[in-house]
């Protein structure tokens, strides 16, 4: 016996995706210039993680989060 139930959507989302992908390209970067002792580009990288994490904040506010008017959720049978 199954019951189907929703799933919260557990970040699966663009404005998730979205973040996750920059986040992950920063500290890919940052990690590469920490190894290349190149502090500044290091911080830049840290700002680019910030980035990610603003800009997934401003695409669910733009409705593309989970529950936003701009998602469709994908179907699975």
């Amino acid at each position: 016996m199954s019951t189907q139930h929703e799933e919260p959507g557990h970040g699966d989302s663009p404005a998730a995706w979205t973040a996750v992908v920059v986040m992950l390209i920063g500290v890919a970067a940052g990690t590469v210039f920490f190894f290349l002792h190149n502090p500044t580009m290091v911080w830049v990288s840290a700002g680019i993680v910030a980035l990610g994490a603003i800009l997934g904040w401003v695409l669910a506010k733009a409705g593309y989060g989970v529950n936003g008017p701009k998602y469709s959720p994908k179907t699975t049978d």
